[in-house]
């Protein structure tokens, strides 16, 4: 049991991944923590967390909760801050870093600022770490398909990131470094089914970049699934890629219309988009290997691979433009996470707050991230 009385700290845990974690680890499935940490520097989110998990039913049709009043702490930081980070990382044993700047036109526009969370944020943690000595024994580094073969300056600056975790097993043995890598999280702030929920609520128009693009697409579940699967089982150095499907978002919007006569409007790629997503660059395929739901790919620097040479787990890019998904397994995979719009609970103030997707258009104005 992993988490059996460990005590984790989740940056940016007050984002959607976030949340979930915490759902998710707080059903006890791999051991229940002593001390969940969330840090964060958005101090209203973290209020309403912590008043949503104080109100929380004893139980449900889905899991029973039994949190103590010490387990969930709230920390209020920035991970651009050495001395927060410093203060969070104190006592800690497990670390998931997803604080991110992670909305791909926000990076263009504001580079700089990306550069501040995705890569000082990591340089922070792993410093902090190494400095004062402290007995963290797995960093996990949450990264993004972008980071592969990057061509926008989320994708660079997560792929920097990748990099330094990387790098630290070397300087700091004693620490577990290790990465996932996933596509596009369904529902996810900043993804785009929640734009397309509101555009069709509208009564359109729905607006979409091109008919060729292809995204990889995943649940929550799936993504946290990923993350417990590399605290299990990850060594150092590697970083964990989960088998997920994938879709034409020209498809998924006909699957979300179901019928309806909305107007459909192509409105060119946005500030470093790809039209493909690669999850698998074809350099990294001959260090790549398959344990069953999961692909490996072992880290760059040969010090640290630790797995027996095998066969390479792929002959060519693990890319969002293969095996695409049918209209069936979309309208499938959209009714098993309650993503029509006439099954949609949040309110278009809410809504509103997530449309930064493909569809996206005009200069996107900074607002504090999960960071």
């Amino acid at each position: 049991m992993i988490f059996q009385d460990k005590k984790i700290l989740i940056t940016g845990g007050t984002g959607s991944l976030g949340q979930k974690l915490v759902s998710r680890i707080l059903t006890g499935e791999l051991g229940m923590p002593s001390r969940i940490r969330i840090f964060s520097r958005d101090e209203a989110k973290q209020h309403q967390m912590r008043l949503n998990w104080k109100q929380k039913p004893e139980s449900t049709d889905e899991i029973i909760y039994r949190v103590p009043d010490d387990v969930l702490e709230f920390q209020i930081g920035d991970i651009r801050d050495i001395r927060s980070v410093r203060s969070a990382l104190r006592d800690m044993d497990i670390v998931i870093n997803a604080a991110a700047m992670k909305q791909v036109p926000t990076c263009e526009y504001f580079p700089f600022e990306a550069v501040q969370t995705n890569i000082h944020g990591a340089s922070n943690i792993v410093s902090a770490i190494a400095d004062n000595g402290f007995k963290v024994d797995t960093v996990v580094g949450v990264s993004t398909d972008k980071a592969c073969k990057p061509v926008n300056v989320m994708g660079m600056t997560k792929s920097i990131q990748e990099r330094i975790f990387i790098e630290w097993n070397l300087k700091c043995p004693r620490t577990r470094f290790v990465c996932t890598r996933y596509g596009n999280v369904l529902a996810s702030r900043g993804s785009v089914i929640p734009l397309f929920i509101q555009q069709i609520k509208r009564g359109g128009p729905i607006t979409i970049t091109t008919p060729e693009m292809t995204r990889f697409l995943m649940g929550l579940d799936e993504a946290i699934n990923t993350i417990f699967a590399a605290i299990r089982g990850a060594n150092p150095g590697e970083t964990y890629i989960p088998k997920i499907p994938s879709a034409r978002i020209a498809d998924i919007v006909d699957v979300m219309l179901d019928g309806r006569k909305i107007e459909i409007q192509y409105i060119d790629v946005r500030p470093g988009e790809k039209t493909h997503e690669i999850l698998i660059s074809e350099e990294e395929c001959h260090r790549t290997i398959d344990i069953g739901g999961h692909f490996v790919i072992e880290p760059i620097l040969p010090e640290i691979r630790s797995r027996a040479k095998s066969a390479p787990g792929l002959a060519g890019e693990y890319t969002s433009a293969d095996n695409l998904m049918s209209t069936d397994e979309i309208r499938a995979l959209l009714r098993k996470n309650r993503l029509f719009p006439e099954e949609q609970t949040l309110s278009d103030a809410e809504l509103a707050g997530y449309v930064s997707g493909p569809g996206f258009s005009g200069r996107p104005v900074f607002k504090n991230q999960d960071i």
